[in-house]
């Protein structure tokens, strides 16, 4: 198994990176379609790819501890390694944040969590009136709700810092950072 090098990020890093950011940002714009349009139909989707990537979060979140952050390529002032590591850390919180709190949110509330088909954590219908739910914890659905929706406000505002980040390091540096993230060997000049 590669671990990152300072000129070359391994296979397991890109693939991880990649996979989580496009599943998330494709999850982060569902989930506002869904918010502002109530299109119910998109929600076992939404759940589904939500408890999808959540496996792939923890995959990343285990392979940045084995394997460290990456090293910069370029040389920076502190307050750009301050800034740098701040955003990491919002979006690595925010993608464990969102599938936890969207799990806790969906399953304590009484609407259940599909997963393609299955049932991971069943619906809880109303007795009395089967198209309604009951919820199973309400402070927690409550809760799982609050986080889902900042964390997703905030996660989006994470994202958006990281691509105009990147976009710096390429446009204004022009050092390797996003050539080495798109799998590319640079030069390292710190």
């Amino acid at each position: 198994m590669k671990l990152d090098m300072p000129t070359r990020l391994s296979p397991n890093t890109l693939a991880l990176h990649w996979i989580v950011a496009i599943m998330m940002i494709g999850l982060l714009a569902t989930g506002l379609y869904m918010a502002q349009t109530s299109t119910f139909g998109l929600y076992p989707w939404h759940k589904s790819f939500g408890v999808l990537i959540a496996l792939f979060v923890v995959l990343r979140v285990a392979w940045r501890i084995r394997n460290g952050w990456p090293k910069p390529v370029g040389d920076y002032t502190s307050v750009e390694k301050l800034l740098a590591k701040l955003v990491h850390w919002l979006l690595i919180i925010g993608t464990v944040l969102m599938p936890v709190s969207g799990f806790m949110m969906s399953a304590m509330s009484g609407h259940g969590v599909p997963f393609f088909g299955f049932e991971l954590f069943a619906h809880n219908p109303d007795p009395t009136n089967p198209q309604e739910v009951v919820a199973l914890n309400a402070t927690l659905a409550e809760a799982g709700h609050v986080l889902h929706r900042w964390g997703g406000y905030l996660l989006i505002g994470a994202v958006v810092l990281h691509v105009v980040g990147a976009l710096k390091h390429h446009f204004v540096d022009r050092d390797g950072t996003l050539r080495r993230m798109l799998g590319t060997e640079v030069r390292v000049t710190s």
